[in-house]
């Protein structure tokens, strides 16, 4: 990415007040608001872009990512396991333990598939070996290891079929996709639906792409990923051809999802939390969550249940 670095001009601030690690964008097919998580921040936040309000929910932990419930209420993904939430009366209440130990480990980059299941990775803090893993948690309360063998566990999402699910190691710089049973859940024959190159220990972030981070999946199969670091979002084809690079003002962009009534609005949620000062300087957005308009729609999020 020679020469100068010009932000695509379509792109917007929708939420002006930063997250230190703005993540997990979802916006409520029920209630119409876009929620995300500050997870080095602890907090839940709710923004209604109809009424302009901007709420938040403070924890003594990491909350990381979360889905709407059948039932009404939240299911957050936190260092502390996976909880029920409920946004009017502030209470939680625990539905599965850790399955990790939390002093190296948290739950990451979690969405339910479309029959309702809910699908959640962690980070393996240390780095390295590669210890993190991939859970689904379904209605009957049971907590199964669906894959391992990965460091930082992202890109979560499920094609308009239901029949293709991706999943990315964003240390390693690959999303990967696979086969997926829609009735069983299962998920087989991995491979690398894109790769990009590493970062130069040392070297500059000039003409770096960046690493794959969150994702959001359109109507017509396509798959939006934030490159973290890379200062872009891009748009990949079902079989993992580039179709558009979306140039951003900010240099950390962690995860897009669809909202809107018609599910146009492409949100992309931000982060600032330990980025050298004279980086800061010049991305006065860096933290905050984005938006750009798009001409096709995204699926829209699935409830838990």
């Amino acid at each position: 990415m020679p020469g100068e670095w010009v932000p695509d001009p379509a792109v917007r601030v929708a939420v002006q007040t930063p997250s230190l690690l703005g993540e997990s964008p979802m916006w409520h097919p029920v209630e119409q608001v876009l929620y995300w998580c500050d997870i080095a921040g602890r907090k839940l936040q709710r923004f209604d872009p109809v009424a302009g309000e901007l709420v938040h929910w403070d924890f003594d932990t990491e909350v990381a990512s979360c889905a709407p419930m059948l039932d009404g209420g939240l299911l957050l993904a936190m260092r502390d396991g996976l909880w029920r939430f409920d946004t009017a009366t502030g209470r939680r209440q625990r539905l599965a333990a850790p399955p990790y130990d939390p002093a190296s480990e948290r739950f990451n980059d979690g969405k339910c598939d479309p029959q309702g299941r809910f699908w959640v990775g962690t980070i393996y803090e240390p780095r390295d070996p590669a210890l993190a893993s991939l859970h689904c948690y379904s209605a009957g309360g049971k907590l199964v290891r669906k894959a391992d063998g990965i460091t930082v566990s992202n890109g979560l999402a499920w094609s308009p079929n239901g029949r293709t699910m991706y999943w990315s190691d964003t240390k390693a710089h690959t999303v990967y996709a696979f086969d997926f049973d829609p009735a069983a859940g299962d998920m087989c024959n991995r491979r690398v639906h894109a790769s990009f190159s590493a970062k130069v220990p040392g070297a500059s972030l000039e003409g770096y792409g960046g690493r794959p981070d969150g994702a959001a999946v359109d109507v017509q199969g396509c798959y939006w990923v934030a490159m973290f670091e890379g200062q872009r979002l891009l748009r990949l084809s079902p079989d993992g051809g580039l179709l558009r690079e979306v140039r951003l003002p900010v240099r950390c962009a962690t995860m897009p999802c669809f909202g809107g009534a018609d599910l146009k609005t492409l949100y992309v949620t931000t982060a600032r939390e330990n980025r050298p000062a004279h980086e800061l300087a010049g991305q006065p957005w860096a933290g905050c969550v984005l938006a750009l308009d798009v001409l096709v729609p995204g699926l829209p999020a699935n409830l838990f249940g």
